[in-house]
């Protein structure tokens, strides 16, 4: 334990810290998926991908229900593209049925360089994206820019605690369990109780460390079915 010259516990000295670069809207490319800034260039295919009459489960969890039209979607996109806290990124996979077209969304929020935290918030996944490397990948991508190249210290990733799957997803992708924020928003009209999980810069190398090993083609069959699950990579 640290104390200081009055006898208190303080954490850690963080040598030579320095705050961290603001996040920019750049493309990052990896093998299965290609992160690409949104632009109003992506609406149809994000329409396409996650509002279809069989997509009402996607937005069950989002502020806003699923748009009926490409103009109602249009307007929630542009509102991310005009926000200056949120650098949103369009999900583009490079393989299977919609290689080349965005199907999902994801977000850079709750940026503070001052402190090297970041968030990965509003994350959407179309059905033809769901379940798939490329999905994981996205992820795994957001993670490696923000540690890696920016040197951010926390990553972290809530979702409603009620969101099953996100939040199998977060412990699958090794995120730690912080706690519950109980009444902690108001969506869709419905309260929310936010879960909160992490991944800290001590502990990202052996995170990067079991992706990149699930992420390896010689982990897949011909017919891209996983060899080894993640949960057992870690």
């Amino acid at each position: 334990m640290v104390t200081n010259a009055f006898g208190q516990a303080v954490g850690d000295e963080v040598s030579g810290w320095e705050p961290r670069p603001w996040p920019q809207p750049v493309t990052i490319t990896g093998r299965y998926v290609e992160l690409r800034p949104l632009s109003s260039a992506q609406y149809a295919d994000l329409h396409a991908a996650t509002c279809g009459p069989d997509d009402g489960d996607l937005w069950t969890y989002r502020p806003i229900p699923r748009p009926t039209t490409l103009a109602e979607l249009w307007m929630h996109l542009a509102a991310h593209v005009e926000d200056p806290a949120l650098v949103t990124f369009a999900l583009v996979p490079l393989e299977g049925e919609r290689a080349g077209r965005a199907t999902g969304l994801a977000s850079y929020t709750r940026i503070e360089p001052g402190h090297g935290q970041v968030e990965v918030a509003g994350v959407l996944l179309g059905k033809a994206l769901q379940r798939t490397r490329a999905a994981t990948e996205a992820i795994h991508l957001l993670m490696a820019h923000a540690f890696d190249e920016l040197g951010y210290r926390r990553f972290e990733w809530k979702c409603d605690s009620l969101n099953e799957p996100s939040r199998r997803a977060a412990l699958r992708l090794g995120f730690v369990e912080e706690g519950r924020f109980r009444n902690h928003m108001v969506t869709q009209g419905r309260n929310r109780d936010t879960d909160w999980f992490s991944v800290t810069d001590a502990e990202w190398p052996a995170v990067r460390a079991a992706h990149q090993r699930w992420l390896d083609p010689a982990n897949f069959d011909d017919a891209g079915v996983q060899r080894t699950s993640l949960a057992a990579r870690r």
